[in-house]
């Protein structure tokens, strides 16, 4: 299911130089049909991004991730050493609690620093647990679920799917990609199961023709002006997805996260490119936006921020939950970008920062 996608500048294995990449184009998309997904660390940050904008997103896919603010629930145990031990392999009856991340849900809100919870309650949720992930244990997994059902989610717009035979990966239906058990780079599997349009038609309601060759365009573009000081880490490439009929019609927007080694660094474009969200996508009126993170000394898998390595000032209450932490706030942006008013025919598509 490799789709034959026309990449607009030259193969993404080519380094990125300063001034050479095209900025992210203006399409006029529709802000409050804005959806989140991903895979690993992309399915924390799409749970805590779908809480923490929950007034403008519509709807998540939370593929192998533990709720909200789950590395901050320990305390006295430091975020960074909760996120890779009680939030993904608890031992025995240890592990997050849906009802205190709820609770400091609840307290962020009233603190201004995340949006109501109110907006949960139109959220349709997709969550996944592969049944032979060891990565992720489906015990967390459960609290996210149960999460999102205490916050408010109607029970009829939370789906929970935890009995495929998978390991910790986004399933697809190609046979390039791994068999279906596996747990090992790049984390996507081929189980017979086409997961993000999966995730997509849960959200959206049920899609048109899924296309194995989508009309469209998957190009490049610079991150650096969404993270000017550098504090999100990002990576120097982003790519965005656009079916046709969304150059010149308002579309939805939907953001894809990768997992940890799955980003440009590691992967190139494969994640943009082979996991079956633009061919979900194509004739749904669908953008699909897939930023990406690089790996650092504080983040040698180039995963996103779940614990606080973005704020490495407060290594004990760190903000990497809030509309304001410097990944969520270099996302917003980029959905800001997708929303303005596209640029008439005779203005230049792509304007100069």
């Amino acid at each position: 299911m490799l789709p034959s996608l026309l990449l607009t500048l030259a193969a993404a294995s080519v380094p990125a130089q300063a001034g050479m990449l095209p900025t992210l184009a203006a399409y006029g998309a529709d802000p409050g049909q804005t959806s989140v997904s991903g895979m690993s660390s992309g399915a924390f940050m799409a749970a805590q991004f779908s809480v923490a904008f929950s007034a403008s997103v519509v709807g998540a896919g939370i593929v192998a991730g533990g709720p909200f603010y789950c590395a901050g629930l320990f305390a006295p145990t430091l975020p960074a050493q909760a996120a890779s031990s009680a939030c993904m392999t608890p031992l025995g009856s240890s592990g997050p609690r849906a009802s205190a991340a709820l609770q400091f849900a609840g307290a962020f809100a009233e603190q201004g620093r995340i949006d109501s919870l109110s907006g949960l309650a139109r959220q349709k949720i997709y969550i996944f647990s592969g049944s032979k992930d060891p990565v992720v244990k489906q015990k967390v997994v459960d609290q996210t679920a149960k999460f999102f059902a205490l916050a408010g989610v109607k029970p009829a717009n939370l789906k929970y799917v935890n009995t495929i035979a998978a390991g910790h990966a986004l399933l697809t239906d190609s046979p390039g990609d791994s068999a279906c058990g596996t747990t090992a780079a790049p984390f996507i599997n081929n189980c017979g199961y086409r997961q993000a349009n999966e995730i997509l038609s849960w959200i959206y309601g049920p899609l048109q023709k899924t296309e194995d060759r989508p009309a469209g365009q998957l190009t490049m573009f610079d991150q650096a002006p969404f993270d000017p000081a550098g504090a999100a880490t990002l990576g120097p490439i982003g790519y965005v997805y656009v079916p046709d009929a969304c150059e010149k019609a308002a579309c939805r927007i939907h953001v894809a996260f990768h997992g940890c080694l799955q980003g440009e660094g590691k992967l190139g474009d494969r994640y943009a490119r082979t996991t079956g969200y633009n061919e979900a996508a194509a004739s749904n009126r669908i953008i699909v936006l897939y930023p990406q993170v690089a790996a650092s000394s504080r983040n040698p898998l180039g995963c996103w921020d779940f614990w606080g390595y973005t704020a490495p000032a407060d290594t004990l209450h760190p903000d990497f939950y809030s509309k304001q932490a410097p990944q969520h706030a270099a996302i917003a942006n980029m959905l800001k970008r997708l929303s303005e008013t596209r640029p008439s025919p005779d203005q230049p598509k792509e304007p100069k920062e």
